[in-house]
C-alpha cells in the first residue's frame, strides 16, 4: 500500500495525465464474482487503519482521527464518483473493495471483516492508488479480476493464468477506447 500510494503519487505529480489506469487482480468475497470474473471497482477503503479495542477494531473515522466525509473519504470510502466515460468500463460491474496489508485467509478475519465493512473484493494496492489519484485531481480508474475466492489460504484454487488473461483482455480493450 505504501509503495503504491508513494509511487503513484510520484508518477502522477512528475508530469500530466489525463487518465490513470490501476489493472491488477483481487479476491472475491462474493459468489457472484468468481475467477476470472473483471470488475471497476468504483469505491475502496483501507481495512486495516485504524485500531483494536479489545476484539473491537475502531476506524480511523471512529476515532475521530479524520471525519468520514474529510476530503479525499466520502463516507469513509474513497470513491471514484467521475469515473472516464469508456465503453469498455461502464460495462464492467461496479464493485466496492478494501485494501489491505495482510490477505485474508482465515475464517475468524474473514468474518469479521465482511460484517465490518460488506465488501465485494480486495487487493493490497487499490485504495492507495485511488487515494493519490483523487488527490492529484486526476481521472482514474481501478480494473481488477478476481483470482481467488477470499478463503482459508488454498493456492491450489487460485486462477492466476485465468484472471490475467481476461485483465489483459480487458485492459486492451481499455486502452484502444481511450
Amino acid at each position: 500500500m505504501v509503495a503504491t500510494a508513494a509511487w503513484t503519487s510520484r508518477a502522477l505529480a512528475a508530469e500530466h495525465f489525463d487518465l490513470a489506469l490501476n489493472l491488477g487482480l483481487c479476491g472475491s468475497f462474493t459468489e457472484s464474482l468468481q475467477p476470472g470474473a473483471v470488475v471497476h471497482v468504483t469505491a475502496d477503503r483501507i481495512a486495516e487503519l485504524g485500531a483494536e479495542d479489545g476484539d473491537a477494531f475502531l476506524s480511523i473515522h471512529d476515532l475521530q482521527l479524520l471525519d468520514e466525509n474529510d476530503f479525499p473519504f466520502e463516507g469513509g470510502l474513497l470513491v471514484n464518483t467521475t469515473p472516464p466515460s469508456l465503453p469498455p468500463l461502464a460495462r464492467l460491474r461496479g464493485v466496492t473493495g478494501i485494501t489491505v496489508n495482510t490477505v485474508h485467509g482465515s475464517e475468524r478475519s474473514i468474518a469479521s471483516v465482511r460484517e465490518r465493512y460488506d465488501p465485494d473484493v480486495e487487493s493490497m494496492e487499490g485504495a492507495a492508488f485511488m487515494y493519490a489519484s483523487l488527490i492529484a485531481g486526476v481521472p482514474f480508474a481501478q480494473v481488477r479480476a478476481v483470482s481467488n475466492m477470499v478463503e482459508r489460504r488454498n493456492r491450489a484454487a487460485w486462477k492466476l493464468d485465468l484472471a490475467i488473461g481476461t485483465l489483459g483482455d480487458e485492459a486492451v480493450r481499455l486502452l484502444e477506447s481511450a
